[in-house]
């Protein structure tokens, strides 16, 4: 995305939140706008595609620290007393001439040093020579992408492959990224000789700003691409095949480095994140990396002990054994039948459920008054008693 879009784009707005938003508040608001307009759930609707488009360069900047950092103090500095050519209005500074294009003034004024290389660039001591720079537009690391995938509760566990549709900005494909008409090329700016910038002298200080001729660019473009309009950018959907490691978390964020949007001017392609959801399992559940089932079991299995046989979430089942009086609630352990991480394995935690049967025969209500009788059992309620 460009400086132009930091000043001109509220993506505060954009997304719904608060300036002083916190950046769970900002995740939560864009999952939420994220699943309400993507493509997947809005086949064919172009203005979904354009509010999923928005939305994720919005979250790209947000939910970055230093990127929002950046775009707080830009909007602070220059958002109120600036226009863009073409964005309505007088463009430049009231009373101040031609526009300036701050997507390269960012650029050529101080490389990796943000703001700070910026004033250092822009104010010298009086009488101070600017050295000529080279270069104009130099590399530009494309933006990152995020992007979300629903997957069953046993590819959680056991990992798997699947494809992501995102919405990236790519080079445009008409002019292959010059941002100029097919069968012509950008020139060298004859007014700043590519520096993208241009020296002034105003009272006791010299002053060094973007070039006029070419805002900053460097390069001169007499016949824009009518495709793209002259930026060079143009937007694509794919489909990305995504592995989606064993042991993956509900709502876990997924890295895949370097195939974000890519680069300009040779730069390097920003990462795809991809936000995992994962739909509960009928049978089984998790408790970090143990696999969690809960078995019924009869009142004479609890009472005389057994031998059962427990499903396991790969298929087939293991045996365990129940000892006698096992208490309602009892938890077992079943070493490494868990969640595999590499060569470590979690467990698989059987808690049992003792039936107690709602239908007795008479031999069976006779059988359990004699066992009443020979037993002799204690109040269990005793300790309640105050």
């Amino acid at each position: 995305m460009s400086t132009k879009d930091w000043l001109e784009k509220d993506y505060y707005k954009i997304l719904g939140v608060s300036k002083d938003a916190s950046a769970d508040d900002i995740k939560k608001a864009f999952r939420k706008l994220a699943r309400e307009n993507h493509p997947d759930q809005n086949a064919g609707d172009k203005d979904a595609e354009k509010r999923f488009k928005e939305i994720s360069e919005a979250n790209s900047v947000l939910s970055d620290t230093e990127k929002r950092k950046e775009y707080d103090e830009a909007r602070s500095l220059f958002g109120s007393g600036f226009r863009f050519p073409g964005s309505g209005g007088q463009p430049g500074r009231p009373g101040q001439g031609p526009g300036v294009n701050f997507e390269d003034l960012f650029r050529n004024a101080g490389g990796e040093g943000g703001l700070g290389d910026l004033f250092g660039n822009l104010f010298n001591n009086a009488g101070a020579q600017q050295a000529p720079r080279r270069g104009g537009r130099g590399p530009r690391r494309g933006s990152d992408i995020e992007g979300e995938v629903t997957i069953p509760f046993t590819e959680a566990v056991q990992g798997a492959t699947v494809g992501v549709q995102m919405v990236s900005d790519d080079a445009c494909e008409a002019c292959r990224g010059t941002g100029a008409k097919a069968g012509t090329s950008p020139k060298v700016c004859p007014t700043c000789q590519g520096s993208g910038m241009q020296s002034s002298q105003s009272g006791g200080f010299a002053f060094s700003e973007p070039c006029r001729d070419c805002r900053g660019r460097g390069l001169v473009i007499d016949t824009p691409c009518p495709v793209c309009g002259g930026t060079g950018r143009g937007h694509s959907t794919r489909t990305m095949q995504v592995r989606i490691p064993a042991g993956v978390t509900d709502g876990q964020r997924i890295r895949v480095k370097g195939k974000g949007s890519p680069g300009e001017n040779g730069g390097a392609a920003g990462d795809l994140y991809v936000v995992v959801h994962v739909t509960p399992h009928p049978v089984f559940g998790r408790s970090g990396d143990s696999l969690t089932v809960t078995v019924p079991i009869t009142f004479t299995e609890a009472a005389l002990g057994a031998e059962i046989d427990v499903p396991t979430l790969e298929g087939g089942s293991v045996r365990l054994r129940i000892p006698p009086g096992t208490p309602n609630g009892r938890t077992f352990r079943v070493r490494e039948r868990g969640v595999a991480r590499g060569s470590a394995k979690g467990d698989l935690l059987v808690t049992v459920e003792v039936q107690v049967p709602k239908n007795l025969s008479d031999s069976a209500r006779e059988a359990l008054s004699a066992y009443k009788d020979a037993v002799a059992e204690p109040n269990p309620r005793a300790t309640l008693a105050g």
